[in-house]
């Protein structure tokens, strides 16, 4: 469908620019042009920064009439080049920046009604506002805006107890691909009114439609919080400790974190600054946190599940967070690796999920196949408590990426033909945009890719809507 689109041309910015308020549109500057890993270049299409639905619904349906494909831009932050059309004619890009009101806030109901251009940390802060918790928490918070987190169905650190973002959603209010406003901001926690749209749209990168604003669901804040850093054995003791955590605090863990040693020397070698917890890092730990009730001590919760995991052999060291300072130095270990990785320059990067008592299989089996390839490093890290590992392959000292370019998709391959055999999904948190369009066809149930191809065209027949990102044109 997409091969059929007219470029958002001169002509076009001509017909919205008289059929909208000064100022909405512009050039589409570099910065809306790029992704984070440098992989896809956008083409110069016409950008429109709307202020209400009304104004996504003119562009979305006068995009349509022009057969016009349309690019939805959150944050920029996504790593699989959804926000960025790379060939094809020259889209309209739709920014929601100018949609950041936080519209109302009832913290009885524990919910939240925002536009889709609020950044994340916003939202954040306005629940905090009200002594509430919006739990979704990933490393980009101070850019990515919600609608972008919902479109790509983000997860991040809190999933383990809170869920993915589709979990953190009452309700949305979005542009459909002929520009009728859906006004589904509803607050209800049930409502069995035929099919869930919500759910649809969420996670489907823009290519049904535009979300315009959202029903969050807040919690209570945790009256207390402990964070520690564990050095385990290996990942399947990692995996014994959780279950360990589980029976101690049921629901209560709020993270569980997986870092290899290679995360903390990619640190040493790109951000010294970063100040390191130990002083030889050790080949495993995890990032523990617990969000605890009022009546129970974080420290003594912590050096009772240190000394259980050490009695069953799965603990040898760790650190306690004694301070809410020190806390977040823990966490920030963990979210500076990304960055570093970034600085070292992968060859590739992936973004995995399997069964969660497949996990240690995952990383030996993948470590020796790889090791058949050639000679790499690894970085094995994620959010384990889940099952989800971002599983990164790096060229060796003294060489970049641009050395193995030629093997990129042979390993690819290998770590992702791995995950399907083990039960898994080549995209766990960041979606499929359209780095793997490709991978999506190849492990995909052919009846959920028709069921698929057939949503798809029964609601965007023309074809407008991201073309080129999930399913091909």
């Amino acid at each position: 469908m997409s091969d059929i689109l007219n470029p958002a041309d001169a002509e076009f910015a001509q017909t919205l620019r008289a059929a909208l308020p000064e100022g909405t549109l512009d050039g589409a500057s570099a910065s809306y042009l790029e992704e984070p890993r440098g992989r896809y270049a956008g083409q110069a299409g016409v950008l429109a920064r709307p202020r209400n639905a009304q104004e996504v619904s003119t562009l979305v349906r006068m995009a349509a009439d022009a057969r016009v494909g349309i690019v939805p831009y959150g944050g920029g932050t996504g790593l699989v080049g959804g926000q960025v059309a790379p060939d094809g004619p020259a889209p309209l890009i739709v920014s929601l920046e100018r949609m950041a009101a936080i519209r109302d806030v009832y913290p009885d109901e524990n919910v939240l009604i925002a536009e889709a251009g609020v950044i994340l940390a916003n939202v954040q802060a306005a629940a905090e506002g009200v002594d509430r918790l919006f739990p979704l928490s990933l490393a980009a918070e101070g850019t990515a805006r919600i609608g972008g987190n919902l479109a790509t169905n983000a997860g991040g650190t809190g999933v383990l107890r809170y869920g993915n973002a589709r979990d953190l959603c009452l309700g949305l209010e979005a542009v459909l691909p002929d520009g009728q406003i859906w006004k589904g901001l509803t607050r209800l926690r049930k409502n069995n009114t035929g099919y869930d749209l919500r759910h649809l749209l969420i996670g489907a990168e823009g290519t049904l439609g535009i979300i315009t604003a959202a029903a969050l669901k807040l919690f209570a804040r945790p009256a207390q919080t402990g964070t520690a850093l564990l050095v385990v054995q290996s990942p399947d003791a990692a995996l014994k400790l959780l279950s360990l955590a589980r029976g101690l605090f049921g629901e209560m863990i709020s993270a569980f974190e997986l870092i290899h040693r290679q995360g903390f020397d990619f640190l040493t070698e790109t951000m010294p600054d970063v100040r390191q917890p130990f002083e030889t890092p050790p080949e495993w730990c995890v990032l523990i946190e617990l969000g605890l009730a009022a009546d129970m001590d974080p420290s003594s919760a912590l050096e009772t599940l240190f000394a259980s995991g050490a009695e069953a052999g799965l603990v040898s060291d760790g650190l306690i967070a004694g301070s809410g300072a020190q806390a977040d130095a823990f966490w920030a270990i963990r979210e500076s690796i990304p960055e570093a990785n970034r600085r070292i320059g992968s060859v590739s990067s992936h973004d995995i999920s399997v069964p969660l008592g497949a996990i240690p299989e995952f990383i030996v089996q993948a470590g020796e196949r790889l090791a058949r390839m050639g000679d790499f490093r690894i970085n094995c890290f994620g959010h384990v408590g889940d099952g989800n590992l971002h599983y990164n392959v790096f060229p060796q000292v003294g060489r970049s990426r641009a050395d193995h370019e030629n093997q990129r998709d042979a390993i690819k391959a290998c770590v992702h033909d791995l995950t399907d055999e083990l039960g898994g999904s080549v995209s766990a948190e960041h979606g499929v945009g359209r780095l793997k369009v490709g991978d999506l066809e190849r492990y995909s149930d052919p009846a959920k890719m028709s069921a698929m191809r057939a949503i798809k065209a029964g609601l965007d027949p023309l074809g407008i809507m991201n073309p080129g990102a999930v399913l091909r044109g």
